[in-house]
């Protein structure tokens, strides 16, 4: 029996690869205004300059500037993984760096999300990559920590085999559950906006989008 603080769960199923290739495909800020506005991480910088992430959440939780449990999440990695690390918002020591990211790449990460401190940084400028800051100083391999729990990211909370999308404007992650309605929603939203920036583009001062926020407030 594992009680919590040292907890290894097996990886739930990975997320349908249609899925994630339609997600590619989709902007953050679609997803989120279709859940309430108010779900998705904050504080964490990305660090890669190109490149869209989209991926199965692989979780591990640590304890502050310590990242035994994520070599151990190394030996559980499957191609579409996003390796997501809850270090606790701890800054003090980069719980990873260049040779994970190396090690992860090869076994099929698709990207990393780690609430807390990365090194290395420019061996990331091409692999999508969320951290909330970047130190020199290496981790502590010591543990304990746990795998493949509930985590939380920048106040998001992450379980084990969510869909995970990041992009310029941030990240965002959801339970496979709700994925096919969310796209339906998120494609939608898309529609909207297109419309919106035709009548923008037309030069008319009168804005249906304008007029509709204003007139639901009683200001026009």
């Amino acid at each position: 029996m594992s009680f919590p603080g040292t907890r290894i769960n097996p990886s739930p199923a990975p997320a349908a690869s249609h899925l994630i290739d339609a997600f590619r495909t989709v902007v953050t800020p679609h997803i989120s205004d279709n859940m309430g506005r108010h779900i998705g991480a904050r504080g964490l910088t990305r660090y890669n300059q190109t490149g869209k992430m989209v991926g199965t959440a692989l979780t591990v939780k640590t304890r502050p500037g310590d990242n035994l449990y994520i070599y151990k999440a190394l030996t559980m990695l499957r191609p579409g993984d996003v390796l997501v690390v809850d270090a606790q918002g701890d800054t003090t020591n980069a719980v990873i760096g260049e040779l994970i990211k190396l090690y992860a790449l090869k076994h099929g990460c698709v990207g990393f999300v780690v609430d807390g401190a990365i090194r290395d940084v420019a061996s990331f400028s091409a692999t999508p990559c969320y951290a909330r800051a970047v130190v020199h100083c290496g981790p502590y391999k010591t543990g304990p920590g746990e795998i493949n729990v509930p985590v939380t990211i920048g106040g998001m909370v992450i379980n084990p085999g969510d869909i995970v999308v990041g992009d310029e404007d941030g990240l965002v992650a959801f339970p496979q559950a709700i994925a096919k309605d969310l796209l339906v929603m998120a494609r939608n939203h898309e529609t909207l906006e297109e419309r919106v920036k035709a009548e923008i583009a037309n030069g008319s001062t009168d804005q249906s989008w304008i007029n509709s926020a204003l007139s639901k407030a009683g200001l026009l």
